[in-house]
């Protein structure tokens, strides 16, 4: 049974990607709402006037994004909202990680239009959708439990200092980009630290370049 219209928002850089996946969702869900962004900002902007949405499909590769980072602050900014990746990166590895991350599914690029539709219909049914070979059942390693675990301590705006600070921005750059004071910033700092149970800003940076490894592979 198809279900009722929904309002989706596709997240990608690439304009003929962003086709492709808008004929996926036209043809799993007729009627529906479609709100295309190409950037992180975008999709922000769009969750905030947009409070309704019932699904992203999320490029892990477009501006504002850092690996799994993107991912990691819609789901702090937008719990409610499932996210699923759409990625032209089909290591198994990094597809469980989305979903330890809290994807509702990963869909590659290359999957087939009639199962992109399939998958599209589970997410918005509320359940997670990977290819079936990816073994969700299996506990995720010590390591990545522990990054999630801390991660999801930090609240939204933490996130976006974080991923700033890997972007090697200074505290006056922060402040200036988030339109807070720079005493507000070092706060945010200072509370990441101990979450993270780091001593520096750069121990920090390293600690977030554990999910952004793939930052530069990741499509």
């Amino acid at each position: 049974m198809e279900p009722a219209s929904s309002r989706i928002i596709i997240a990608d850089d690439h304009p003929l990607v962003r086709g492709a996946l808008h004929q996926a969702v036209r043809g799993a869900v007729s009627g529906s709402e479609i709100i295309e962004c190409a950037n992180l900002e975008d999709v922000r902007n769009s969750l905030n006037a947009n409070p309704n949405v019932d699904l992203v499909m999320l490029d892990l590769a477009m501006p504002g994004v850092r690996g799994f980072s993107g991912l990691l602050y819609l789901r702090a900014e937008f719990p409610g909202v499932p996210v699923v990746v759409v990625s032209a990166n089909t290591d198994r590895d990094i597809m469980r990680r989305c979903v330890d991350f809290g994807a509702s599914g990963f869909i590659p690029k290359t999957t087939d239009m009639d199962t992109m539709r399939h998958a599209i219909r589970t997410v918005l049914a509320g359940d997670t959708w990977t290819p079936p070979d990816v073994d969700l059942r299996a506990p995720a390693d010590s390591q990545t439990a522990d990054i999630v675990r801390r991660l999801s301590t930090l609240t939204p705006q933490q996130m976006r200092v974080l991923m700033m600070l890997s972007e090697g921005l200074l505290n006056k750059q922060i402040a200036f980009e988030l339109t807070v004071s720079e005493a507000t910033v070092k706060a945010h700092v200072s509370a990441i630290l101990m979450k993270l149970n780091v001593e520096s800003r750069t121990q920090a940076v390293i600690a977030a370049s554990r999910i952004e490894a793939t930052g530069t592979t990741v499509e």
